[in-house]
């Protein structure tokens, strides 16, 4: 009975033994593009409404390309600001700009993002890049 409990502790243990050497591992970070300059953005969402009802979201993918290293680190530590200008200047524009029934202008979105970008940053350098405008209507 003993040796068989010392039996299946040691397989137990060989078991896990990979499992763990496994995890030590560093797993490969995925990579949006192979550019260093390129800063990632998560989608911002805003709410498309139509007089007092929600008819949908707005959902807009942006980046950065930041060639300059010392503006990157600048915008890096600056993000969660940049970040909440962003949503905020979007919901205004999709607020007094976005109809259920035509296309944002996208010209006009990177323009704006542009403008708070410079200012947020304090100097230019920085490029807005859209990634993806995309309306989801609820009706």
């Amino acid at each position: 009975m003993r040796r068989s409990a010392i039996l299946a502790f040691f397989v137990a243990f060989s078991l896990a033994l990979p499992a763990s050497a496994a995890s030590d591992k560093k797993s490969p970070v995925h990579k949006i593009t192979q550019s260093p300059s390129y800063v990632m953005i998560d989608p911002i969402y805003t709410t498309i409404m139509d007089g007092d009802k929600i008819v949908g979201l707005l959902m807009i993918g942006i980046g950065l390309d930041i060639p300059n290293a010392n503006l990157r680190a600048q915008a890096d530590h600056a993000m969660p600001v940049l970040r909440d200008v962003y949503v905020r200047n979007l919901m205004e524009f999709t607020a007094t700009s976005v109809r259920p029934w035509r296309q944002p202008d996208v010209t006009a979105i990177a323009d704006r993002l542009q403008r708070v970008t410079d200012r947020i940053l304090r100097r230019k350098g920085a490029r807005i890049l859209l990634a993806q405008v995309a309306m989801r209507l609820t009706k």
